[in-house]
């Protein structure tokens, strides 16, 4: 594989990836805080959906995104209302979700546009455009380093490097705050975080509440930014796959970002089964290929990247003592 091509295919990765460190650390703050979230996957096509349908119809992809971040939020306040204030089955919440967005969203595409449950097609400003950054060509001469920053961190859309720079910030959250200590104290032991005095109940909302911002902006990069308009179940399972690298990446910021690149890595490698043939020297078939990154969300799963512990109170509905 020559240079040329490794920068390609690190181009992709960095796109494909940008959705799944999107949820992966919505899921980061939810479960840290002792709410499972299976439904990431369900606020992402909920976010899709609304940008994609804002964007088309005025033309502004940040109105898009507004919207999408409003639809993926009030996703996340039903989780919240029906697992943390009624103390519900947080699993079976999340999974309830998931299937209400796949039916809502294509129902809601099909009533307002008549495409199938898409929406149209997004050109101009109803997509997010790509940013060139600083001095790109003038550095691009440089060897190995200038081609790296101009083709590889250069050109991508805004979302991009809102969910690069959410990496250091969620770490810096955590870990050097009092809200972060709070939130990773609550869900390890709510109860001792009661008696202190402050609220679980208000610290769980808050983390599921972020989880829906971060989920809604990566939905609208999916519809806006990856592609371009909203399809019937576009995120394909992306959402679960984030999950599975929230747990590869045992729940650490740092840990999410290169958890998710190598996923996004087996997703851009589908994408070029002609490098995979000059590597191996055989023609691997494409389902096998678009099956990669799935493959890798089940040893993942499986347990083979070692042991990952959760916080201790995760999926456990909080009962203040009187």
């Amino acid at each position: 594989m020559d240079y040329a091509t490794l920068l390609q295919i690190l181009d992709s990765t960095l796109r494909l990836a940008t959705p799944l460190l999107l949820a992966c650390l919505a899921g980061l703050y939810s479960e840290r805080s002792g709410v499972f979230d299976i439904g990431l996957e369900g606020k992402m096509l909920a976010a899709a959906m609304c940008t994609g349908a804002v964007a088309a119809l005025t033309g502004n992809v940040w109105l898009g995104l507004l919207a999408g971040i409003a639809g993926s939020l009030v996703f996340a306040a039903i989780h919240g209302l029906a697992s943390i204030t009624f103390r519900g089955n947080q699993l079976i919440s999340g999974v309830a979700l998931n299937f209400v967005a796949s039916g809502i969203t294509v129902l809601a595409a099909q009533s307002l546009f008549r495409q199938g449950g898409r929406t149209p097609p997004l050109t101009g400003n109803g997509r997010f455009n790509p940013i060139e950054l600083p001095f790109a060509d003038a550095i691009g001469q440089v060897p190995l380093v200038g081609p790296f920053y101009r083709e590889v961190l250069s050109g991508h859309g805004a979302l991009v490097y809102v969910a690069l720079l959410a990496v250091p910030v969620t770490w810096w959250a955590l870990y050097r705050t009092r809200f972060g200590l709070r939130l990773r104290a609550v869900g390890e032991n709510p109860a001792s975080v009661d008696t202190a005095g402050i609220s679980v109940v208000r610290l769980r909302y808050t983390a599921v509440m972020i989880t829906g911002v971060l989920c809604g902006i990566a939905g609208a990069y999916m519809a806006a930014g990856l592609q371009a308009g909203f399809g019937k179940e576009m995120t394909a399972g992306r959402g679960y796959i984030a999950l599975a690298a929230l747990i590869f990446a045992k729940w650490r910021p740092w840990y999410a970002l290169m958890a998710t690149l190598l996923f996004g890595f087996f997703q851009a490698l589908a994408l070029r089964p002609d490098v995979i043939k000059k590597t191996v020297g055989f023609d691997v078939p494409v389902p096998m290929l678009d099956a990669l990154p799935y493959i890798l969300t089940v040893i993942v799963l499986a347990g083979f990247v070692g042991r990952a512990i959760p916080p201790r109170a995760g999926g456990e509905a909080y009962v203040k003592e009187r």
